[in-house]
C-alpha cells in the first residue's frame, strides 16, 4: 500500500472509531477541533523544517505529487506531503479516543 492510500484510509477510519465504535464523539466539540488547529500549526512547522532541509524525503512513488520540494503546490503543503497531514490527523484523533475511551473504562471500573 501507499502511503497515500494508508493516509486517505486512516481519516475515516479514525472518525469511525470516534464516533461509533468507542463512541467517545471527540470530533463533535469545539475543545477538539480548537486543540488540533494549534497541532497542526506545530505540525507543519516540524513537518516544514525535516522536509525543507531534505532531512526527511519521501519515495515519489508512494505520496501524491514528485520529488520537487517546494512551500507550496505540487502536493505540499509548507514542504510537506499532503499525505502528512491526513495521517497525522488519524493519529491524533485515534490516539486522543483512546485515551478517551480508557479513561470512561477506568472510570465506570472504579464506581
Amino acid at each position: 500500500m501507499t502511503y497515500t492510500l494508508l493516509a486517505v484510509l486512516g481519516v475515516p477510519v479514525a472518525i469511525a472509531v470516534d464516533r461509533w465504535i468507542a463512541r467517545t464523539r471527540i470530533t463533535s466539540t469545539r475543545d477538539w477541533w480548537s486543540a488540533y488547529a494549534i497541532i497542526v500549526f506545530f505540525q507543519l512547522l516540524t513537518n516544514g523544517w525535516l522536509t525543507g532541509r531534505t532531512i526527511v524525503q519521501y519515495d515519489p512513488a508512494t505520496i501524491l505529487g514528485d520529488e520537487r520540494v517546494v512551500l507550496l503546490g505540487h502536493w505540499r503543503i509548507l514542504y510537506a506531503p499532503v499525505e502528512d497531514l491526513l495521517f497525522g490527523f488519524g493519529l491524533v484523533l485515534t490516539s486522543c479516543v483512546a485515551w478517551t475511551w480508557l479513561g470512561r473504562t477506568r472510570e465506570e471500573g472504579a464506581r
